[in-house]
């Protein structure tokens, strides 16, 4: 039994995409720490816009935003073979695992160290090492909270946008579905992350939310975009190691109808 479960094709690449989809979601929460400048990634100036009357934006993102997109990518390949049952469990079981990763770094940070362990690197220019252990580590609970709210909420709106669109175009347009879906649940997940993290936990104004907000959107929507292209290279590549006819019967299966 064990042995025609791990060759099951459907099986095998369902576990490979579950284990990518956690350990990307968990790389992306512990490297949002750090904030780097768009423009200065491409070697531009700084943006200088004004969203309702709060000026100074520019494209300053956290980290994290390099690998989100990439779970949104994987929501709709699991939404289009798999069907949304598949994609609610691989949600629960990253929320329930990063939360699992936060409690080790908070006890990682609050058990004592060994005598021997040294206070500083200054070779490195570290000067406190626990300090600096605290910072990488020991993000925000707003923060923390803030992101697996908006991660969870947004990729069950991802999973319902995309199955009504799909309803209406059957199998044509996977752009509109796959691209549709992202575009209004990046929304939502912007929103929520910047209403609970800072609006809450660091008294933003409702104005300074929206307008960050919206600086977030406008790359995470290009992104969305330009990543199309890999949705129908992952589908072709998937149909290949299905085969025509296991991957029709997936399809109709994710959409209820076998």
């Amino acid at each position: 039994m064990i042995s025609a479960i791990l060759k099951d094709k459907p099986t095998k690449l369902f576990i490979a995409i579950t284990a990518f989809f956690v350990a990307n979601a968990l790389i992306a929460e512990c490297i949002g720490g750090k904030i780097f400048s768009l423009e200065k990634l491409f070697g531009f100036e700084p943006v200088n816009f004004t969203i309702l009357g709060y000026g100074g934006l520019s494209f300053s993102l956290t980290c994290g935003v390099l690998l989100w997109p990439l779970e949104f990518v994987i929501t709709d390949i699991v939404n289009e073979y798999y069907g949304p049952k598949a994609v609610k469990r691989i949600s629960y079981t990253a929320v329930a695992l990063i939360s699992y990763a936060f409690i080790m770094f908070y006890v990682s940070i609050h058990i004592p160290s060994a005598d021997w362990w040294p206070a500083s690197k200054k070779q490195d220019g570290i000067d406190d090492l626990q300090l600096a252990f605290n910072g990488i580590f020991g993000q925000g609970m707003w923060i923390i909270f803030g992101s697996l709210v908006a991660f969870l909420v947004s990729q069950l709106v991802d999973v319902f946008v995309f199955h009504k669109i799909k309803k209406i175009t059957g199998e044509k347009k996977i752009w509109l579905r796959a691209t549709g879906s992202t575009l209004v649940s990046q929304l939502i997940d912007s929103f929520i992350v910047l209403t609970i993290a800072f609006k809450f936990g660091n008294n933003w104004t409702w104005k300074q939310v929206i307008a960050v907000c919206c600086m977030n959107y406008m790359y995470k929507a290009t992104v969305a975009i330009l990543l199309t292209p890999v949705i129908y290279w992952a589908e072709k590549r998937i149909e290949r190691y299905f085969g025509s006819e296991l991957t029709m019967q997936m399809k109709k299966a994710a959409m209820g109808k076998i």
